[in-house]
């Protein structure tokens, strides 16, 4: 017969709706012959084993037997008829009847020997299968071949060193005449008979192993472990929110990963079906058409690392000195000297200098090995072989786990990269030959941050990034419809996934956890919106379970600006269209500068200067090849070309201003551009990549914006803009008689002189040859001396302002690793 074994946990037989949906998972998911392994309902062991200890202190039992039989005979009134319930009822009463004089002998001896004690939990588990098995028989299943065993009769173990070890030809002896039957077997987890024929248990995890054990009796096909969680999952849920289901595992991996806190399976209740080379499926018994995660031998090349998991409340003790060096025998003492302590060792790093030994231990151990180690070594310290026996606590283990990291390049470097972005001193570093597994000591409080960082960079696409946007206006709302366009094409090419996780105004945000949809942003914005908390917004997005945190500023706010040096310090990119900060006095700068090397985080500012032409990086690249810059000119203000390549003399000034505020090319209020200010930002970004340290007080601007209006609000300066039409006129003329055109240019000189003025300009040069918002940079240079170098393009507009930042965030990506 082809058997299959199903084993159901407590938690998946915890009340009566759990029975009723393991009875449906039963009825659609096995197939005769079936064996079913059954847990105590959930809680009911601990129910037992406390009731043993009420026993050894001599007080009452009744009470919590009732309840426990309340429990019970609960269950059975919901899902058996009442008929079936009666005789269940009637059993578990023979059940409590044999335990009193139990208990009383315990209470007598004030002490339970431990396989009195195995007999009182045992019970538990012979309750949950009856149950099981009677409300099979009432449903038919199997057409009604349905057998309750009690696994006492079955397996037998003897309890060893590790644990509780298979008489296999007496348990195959026995298991005969029960799979000659075929049909549903419904089995008792847990408990076993040892060679005396007395009962006892096969320890926590017992069920899983019970399941492994009658797998192997019965040659099974499979073993499917039905649990409260949909697979293994490559990290803890609760400290990884993006933890994924790990669909197929080899059995080392499976065991690697159990080790380390994997609690789904317990390494040891593997045993005897990896010996049998019986896959083991991982279920949910509360979605149970979900696919698992299959456990075999067969190897899976999808992913070289398969989970990462941790070891929390660890100390290491560090063994250092030069008399070590060459002598055989000194890790022989040292963990001899542990064992000898009963001290559990978790894991050992040696340098191939043999200078020091490290071990890191369980936490409350910590100071039990150490004095362990200083009494191996009493003389060697004593004349100085060996310098120090250091202890150091509150450690964590991290590791990361896959059989497919043998001899793939990069597994290493990406962990170790992963933790250092953020912020994670590794203390020890351990790594075995099978290169299965790779194991770092952090800090404990560095601990869930090392999971998750590590988790990102295996699980999720490493170029993961929390976008947070400061300014959903004019340039950040298309931005986020740039996004949103493009988003699928660089998940598809490029791995890149940006989560926009918040979204906000100067007044209000709006947060988001799996981040915004942004095909519908404005309403997801709209339905979510709050009023603006700054440390919250900043919180939330730097979540520290994704890779790599950037703030885009697309606001023109100085308060915002400030926070930079903050931001770089936690490790937070920015990108930036905002030039207060590129322009602000050159201490900022200079906190700017110690911020990011704080936080090892990258600014990207292209937009700064020329909207989505290449002017940063053009200025930056001549200066890094070696070039000399000899000046910089041009028209950096696409709301003042656009003056003054539409304006002809024959309108007003005042209308082509109104003209290009009514297209959106100005700032809210044209005085700020009519100022001169905002080129004179640019020309200081511009000189401070020249290397020269100028400040803006530095430039000389003449500012388009009469005096008199400029501290006006828009709708009042626009109406009287009018009056000064006259003057503008005036200089117009004075060009135009001299075959001259104006434009407004800033130049900014290697020896630091830097203006902005209206400047005379021939019509045919370059400076004259633009058309409506471009941006023209000419750079005379040592290499471009009688022909300057020029880039030239459209300088404003949301369109190409957001294409500009979307450029510096691609380009970020690729500083963190994407491939573009």
């Amino acid at each position: 017969m082809s058997w299959i074994v199903h084993k159901f946990g407590g938690s998946s037989v915890a009340d009566a709706a759990c029975f009723r949906r393991v009875l449906d998972i039963l009825a659609t998911k096995a197939p005769a012959p079936s064996a079913v392994i059954v847990s105590a309902c959930r809680g009911v062991t601990d129910d037992l084993y406390a009731l043993v200890a009420l026993a050894e202190k001599r007080e009452d039992v009744e009470p919590s037997m009732t309840a426990l039989r309340a429990r019970h005979a609960a269950i059975a009134q919901e899902i058996l008829s009442g008929e079936a319930s009666r005789a269940f009822l009637a059993s578990y009463d023979a059940d409590l009847a044999a335990m009193q004089p139990v208990l009383s002998t315990i209470g007598l001896m004030r002490s339970a020997a431990a396989n009195v004690r195995d007999l009182i939990v045992g019970y538990g588990e012979v309750w949950s299968s009856k149950l099981l098995a009677s409300a099979a028989k009432e449903r038919g299943l199997a057409r009604g071949v349905v057998e309750w065993v009690d696994a006492r009769t079955v397996v037998t173990v003897e309890q060893g060193p590790l644990g509780p070890i298979v008489d296999w030809a007496q348990s195959r002896a026995a298991i005969t005449p029960f799979a000659a039957k075929g049909g549903l077997q419904i089995v008792t987890g847990f408990i076993a008979q040892d060679k005396s024929g007395a009962a006892t248990t096969l320890g926590r995890n017992g069920s899983d192993f019970s399941g492994s054990i009658f797998g192997a009796l019965l040659q099974a096909r499979e073993i499917d472990i039905w649990t409260d969680v949909n697979g293994v999952l490559s990290a803890d849920p609760r400290r990884v929110p993006d933890a994924a289901i790990i669909d197929r595992l080899t059995y080392d991996e499976a065991m690697e990963l159990a080790y380390f806190g994997a609690k789904v399976l317990h390494p040891q209740t593997m045993g005897p079906a990896v010996v049998n080379n019986i896959p083991i499926r991982i279920l949910n018994t509360f979605n149970p058409d979900g696919t698992g995660t299959l456990i075999s031998a067969e190897r899976q090349h999808a992913l070289p690392v398969k989970g990462v998991t941790s070891i929390e409340g660890v100390g290491i003790v560090n063994l250092e000195g030069s008399g070590m060096i060459g002598v055989p025998g000194t890790a022989h003492r040292l963990f001899g000297a542990l064992r000898e302590a009963e001290v559990s060792v978790i894991l050992i790093s040696q340098g191939s200098s043999e200078h020091s030994i490290c071990c890191a231990v369980p936490g409350h151990q910590v100071e039990q090995a150490a004095a362990a180690a200083r009494d191996a070594f009493d003389r060697e310290l004593r004349t100085g072989q060996i310098q120090n026996v250091a202890i150091d606590r509150d450690l964590a283990v991290l590791a990361i786990v896959g059989e497919d990291m043998a001899g793939t390049p990069g597994v290493s470097a990406k962990l170790f990269t992963a933790l250092a972005r953020s912020g994670v001193n590794v203390r020890v570093i351990a790594q075995g030959a099978s290169e299965r597994n790779i194991s770092v000591v952090v800090n404990g409080e560095a601990a869930t941050r090392a999971l998750r960082a590590a988790h990102s960079a295996f699980y999720l696409s490493p170029h993961t990034v929390s976008i947070g946007l400061i300014g959903a206006g004019q340039v950040g709302g298309v931005l986020l419809d740039q996004l949103a366009a493009q988003a699928e094409r660089l998940s598809a090419r490029f791995k890149i996934n940006f989560r926009v996780r918040g979204i906000c105004t100067s007044k209000r945000m709006a947060l988001f956890d799996g981040g915004a949809d942004l095909k519908d942003w404005r309403s997801e914005v709209q339905r979510k919106a709050t009023l603006l908390d700054a440390d919250a917004f900043i919180d939330h997005v730097h979540a520290d379970h994704i890779p790599h945190t950037v703030i885009i500023d697309c606001s023109a706010s100085g308060d915002v600006a400030r926070q930079y040096p903050a931001f770089f310090e936690r490790g937070i990119h920015v990108v930036t269209a905002n030039k207060k900060a590129g322009s602000a006095d050159s201490a900022f700068q200079e906190r700017i500068a110690a911020a990011r090397a704080v936080g090892n985080a990258h600014f990207l500012y292209e937009t700064t200067v020329g909207a989505g032409l290449p002017v940063i990086q053009t200025t930056r690249e001549l200066r890094e090849t070696g070039d000399e810059i000899i000046s910089i000119d041009g028209i950096f203000s696409g709301t003042l070309a656009f003056l003054f390549n539409t304006w002809d003399g024959l309108a007003p000034f005042s209308e082509v201003v109104g003209d290009a505020v009514q297209r959106g090319y100005t700032e809210p209020n044209p005085a700020d551009d009519l100022s001169g200010l905002d080129v004179a930002r640019k020309l200081i970004i511009l000189a401070r990549e020249m290397g020269l340290k100028l400040e803006l007080s530095d430039v000389n601007v003449e500012s388009l914006a009469p005096e008199q209006l400029k501290h006006l609000d828009a709708e009042i300066f626009m109406a009287r803009l009018p009056e000064f039409d006259g003057a503008m006129r005036e200089r117009f003329e004075r060009a135009k008689a001299r075959g001259r055109t104006l434009r407004y240019i800033g130049r900014v000189q290697a020896d630091g002189k830097a203006s902005v003025s209206i400047v005379e300009v021939d019509p045919q040069s370059a400076l004259a040859s633009t058309a409506l918002t471009d941006n023209i940079v000419r750079y005379t240079t040592r290499r471009y001396s009688t022909n300057p170098l020029i880039v030239q393009g459209p300088g404003a507009g949301p369109e190409v302002t957001a294409g500009g930042v979307f450029a510096d965030l691609l380009r970020l990506t690729a500083y963190l690793g994407a491939r573009m």
